[in-house]
């Protein structure tokens, strides 16, 4: 478990930067990431580590709402949502999707602006409908909404092609990083400085130990972490990893959310709690997803 609150035993936050590297598989990164590297990195965050947390305690990690922003909803109900998650639920930055017809989209932007105001941050998701020159193309077109992140834009295999999004779109970032499923691509993205925001997926890679060390590739090469949580069980199973990636390595929370959907958590034993718009440090030991056995039973294939 990577934070909890009042749980004995260690966990990644309370673990000494020795011990924590010496857990970690290095293979087929060390062009990019030496232990000796990860260990700076770690001792750097040692420092304040325990005000860090302490904050932390206090007022929770931010998130951020994809609620409102579903194609096929109509612009009324896009509108209703986008201030209830706003003015009601307390987030700071919602989603909405993309890329479908340029005219619905720049008409949507213009209303979710309208709705949540300057001071909200707005992301955009095309779920990799886009080719390269398309996404270029496209995204041109919404310099004037201060976008915080254009997500996914084209294939996600293409590190190459996201490479040259981002040079072409920018100051506003590519974000991308849901379907990667090991340390390597994410390697590759920041050699090639593909992304500004790297989306991990806490049930695409290879557990909490290679979690920790995409934080650690992120934090070396300058890139914030704003991890994917639009499905069942993702905001248990990652919002913990975020806390430690503010605890213990990167020590920031500034323009860093977590993803929230409102899916499903009733069926979790210790479902993930949202106060204010923030992830609420847990209490409970473990990572957060453990089902409801009963819930389960329900659902029991029976020969």
């Amino acid at each position: 478990v990577a934070y909890c609150a009042t749980c004995d035993g260690e966990f990644f936050s309370e673990m000494e930067p020795e011990e924590l590297v010496a857990t970690l598989d290095f293979r087929y990164l060390t062009d990019a990431l030496t232990p000796q590297e990860a260990l700076e990195i770690l001792r750097a965050a040692q420092e304040g580590k325990a005000e860090r947390i302490a904050h932390l305690k206090e007022v929770g990690y931010p998130g951020y709402s994809t609620a409102a922003g579903w194609l096929g909803y109509s612009d009324e109900k896009m509108v209703r949502l986008a201030k209830q998650e706003t003015e009601v639920m307390g987030f700071k930055q919602i989603k909405l999707k993309v890329g479908q017809n340029l005219e619905d989209d720049l008409r949507r932007l213009k209303l979710a602006r309208e709705a949540v105001g300057p001071d909200i941050a707005i992301a955009v998701d095309a779920n990799q409908v886009w080719d390269v020159p398309q996404a270029i193309e496209w995204i041109g077109k919404f310099k004037d909404y201060d976008l915080a992140w254009v997500e996914e834009p084209t294939c996600p295999d293409d590190v190459l092609g996201h490479a040259a999004i981002q040079k072409a779109i920018d100051p506003i970032p590519v974000a991308t990083g849901e379907q990667m499923q090991n340390r390597v691509m994410y390697k590759q993205y920041l050699q090639a400085g593909s992304f500004k925001v790297m989306q991990i997926d806490a049930t695409r890679v290879a557990g909490p130990q290679e979690i920790v060390l995409e934080y650690l590739l992120a934090k070396k090469f300058g890139v914030k972490v704003c991890p994917h949580a639009g499905g069942v069980g993702l905001c248990e199973a990652i919002s913990q990893l975020a806390m430690f990636d503010y605890v213990s390595v990167s020590g920031e929370m500034e323009d860093r959310v977590v993803e929230y959907v409102d899916n499903q958590h009733e069926y979790f034993v210790h479902p993930t709690v949202i106060k204010n718009g923030r992830y609420v440090a847990p209490l409970a030991p473990g990572n957060g997803t453990e089902m409801k056995l009963d819930e389960c039973m329900k659902y029991l294939h029976k020969d």
